[in-house]
């Protein structure tokens, strides 16, 4: 593993994602290190790719990064969020989409794929956005939309995985 500073960023992101479950939920230091996390998210492929330091290993420490906020985060804030159990089953529903779309990766590829498309990314910012929107926004409502993005975002990931069109170009990261 080359150390660089593409990758040194997306570690800030895991480092900052698993500081998150020492702070109270919506105080100052959660939400700093919540942005901090996001920023991170933002600017590390942008990063790699302005350094010539793009790597598979890069792509798939952000995916890894990705995972760990979402992780913590849902750690955070499940037990102190009222969810409508509609609205639990439909991010099962899109957890079990995307677990498939893992899975048939890498039966039909051998390798851990990763597809990095619009949608997820649209997903992605959507679900960061969440979180700072959950004081004034009623969850079932902003929860609907980010759930209906991320339904579309997962089953086009599934078509592209089992189509054979890959999306996951590591300096698309």
């Amino acid at each position: 593993m080359k150390l660089n500073m593409a990758n040194i960023i997306t570690g800030i992101r895991i480092v900052c994602s698993m500081a998150l479950l020492f702070c109270p939920v919506f105080s100052s230091a959660f939400y700093i290190l919540y942005i901090v996390a996001g920023i991170s998210d933002m600017i590390d492929g942008t990063v790699a790719r302005k350094t010539g330091t793009v790597s598979n290993f890069g792509l798939k420490l952000d995916t890894a990064a990705d995972f760990v906020l979402v992780l913590c985060c849902l750690i955070k804030l499940i037990p102190i969020l009222h969810i409508p159990t509609w609205l639990i089953i439909w991010i099962i529903v899109i957890a079990v989409i995307k677990a498939i779309n893992l899975i048939s990766g890498y039966v039909m590829r051998k390798e851990l794929v990763v597809v990095h498309t619009v949608m997820n990314k649209v997903t992605g910012i959507l679900l960061f956005v969440l979180p700072l929107t959950l004081t004034f926004i009623d969850l079932k409502y902003s929860g609907m939309f980010v759930s209906a993005v991320a339904t579309f975002a997962a089953i086009q990931e599934g078509h592209l995985i089992r189509t054979g069109m890959r999306n996951n170009d590591p300096s698309n990261r």
